[in-house]
């Protein structure tokens, strides 16, 4: 597979160069351990390899021996244990030499629910910086960029990116939802009824980015609404789903709606999961592209160290905004349109946010246009391919 640079890189080394440690979390096939092989370390565990889980699991005080082994001289060693995941128990271990200064770590793992699973594990709170390896973003593919079509159809983990051709990215994608999300995932559940389980991934995709309606999902496979809840909860956990919660707090609607929205973390790991083909109808790509500009400012706002929030904010009237980016104390509402030519009308909810909240100070409409257009006071549309640029005045 072609290497890409990936920008949490920078933000990777700036947290090894202050002594910390870093919990780096993300979905199989994101490139963790591609990313991790770029950097030099004095000890490098890998336990995707049987034997070398093996060894560990037989003999978890070997991490402790090995690491005290490496320190000589001022500098702290640096180790890397890849899908520490597979022996939450080796957290023990890891936190008591960060706590005695001998060694700082890189933790890669692709399920938080694991770590959590015996109770006494954590994700060692004030120890370690943890920071989220997703999906490439827009700045990171490589040019020239693919149709946007082919972003909401395909996705954009790295190997599908990098493929040849789509009936290579279909047949991926296809291996990967049966591997990943039909066996691990699903085993995380924990539920007798394996078939109710796989009837809600399929319905998880299919509600993808829709303000969550766990009564309806409850019904249609017949399982209750608290176990809805805890099954968005293992997609959660395992980082196949984001949870987006609304802005809430108004001067003068009482009717926001409180209720999150569940995005499947990449549209094509969505489609497959929601067992749907490559013609999806004109009106249903509007749907998508208002996900994938959802993931694209969660995934950028993740590159900044301080604060900051993705939401979303509609009333019981249907007055609303797609997304809500806070930052610095302030809000960017984002309006996401399936058009080529935006025009002001589409501006309406828009003026209606920046007129409620003194704290947002511009908004912008993302669409298919060519160019950038000024639609209103304060509002701008522009293109998808221009999406990073929102962060440029952030930074």
């Amino acid at each position: 597979m072609t290497f890409i640079p990936r920008k949490i890189m920078s933000r990777i080394l700036s947290v090894l160069e202050r002594g910390k440690s870093i919990l780096l979390l993300g979905p199989r096939q994101t490139g963790k351990t591609t990313l991790i092989n770029q950097l030099k370390a004095d000890l490098f565990i890998s336990l995707v390899k049987p034997r070398t889980r093996l060894a560990y699991e037989r003999d978890p005080d070997r991490l402790t021996r090995e690491v005290e082994a490496l320190k000589n001289g001022p500098q702290l060693p640096l180790v890397i244990i890849d899908e520490i995941q597979k022996i939450p128990a080796l957290m023990d271990a890891v936190q008591d030499l960060i706590d005695s200064g001998t060694a700082k770590f890189i933790l890669t793992g692709s399920s938080a629910r694991k770590l959590r699973r015996q109770g006494s594990v954590n994700l060692l709170p004030g120890r370690v910086v943890t920071l989220h390896m997703d999906p490439l973003m827009l700045a990171e593919i490589p040019q020239p960029l693919p149709p946007i079509e082919e972003l909401l159809l395909y996705g954009s983990l790295p190997q599908i990116i990098t493929a040849n051709s789509n009936a290579i990215r279909q047949e991926d994608l296809d291996s990967y939802v049966t591997t990943y999300l039909e066996e691990e995932v699903r085993a995380e559940a924990l539920v007798r009824n394996m078939g109710t389980f796989t009837q809600f991934l399929k319905l998880a995709g299919i509600e993808s980015g829709n303000i969550s309606n766990f009564q309806n999902i409850s019904k249609e496979i017949g399982v209750s609404n608290p176990t809805i809840s805890g099954y968005y909860q293992i997609l959660v956990d395992c980082l196949i789903a984001e949870r987006i919660e609304p802005l809430t707090h108004s001067l003068t609607r009482k009717r926001l709606i409180k209720s999150p929205k569940f995005i499947l973390y990449d549209l094509g790991v969505r489609r497959l999961a929601a067992a749907e083909g490559i013609s999806l109808p004109e009106k249903y790509m509007g749907s998508l592209f208002e996900q994938w500009v959802g993931l694209e400012l969660l995934h950028m706002l993740r590159q900044f160290p301080e604060r900051s929030q993705l939401m979303f904010w509609r009333d019981a009237d249907g007055v609303e905004v797609d997304w809500i980016v806070e930052k610095h104390n302030e809000y960017i509402p984002i309006e996401v349109k399936w058009t080529e030519n935006p025009h002001p009308g589409d501006a309406k909810h828009l003026k209606t946010f920046l007129n409620e909240y003194p704290t947002a100070k511009i908004g912008y409409v993302v669409s298919r246009a060519n160019r950038k257009q000024k639609l209103a006071d304060r509002i701008f549309a522009i293109p998808w391919q221009e999406l990073p640029a929102i962060f440029e005045t952030l930074a």
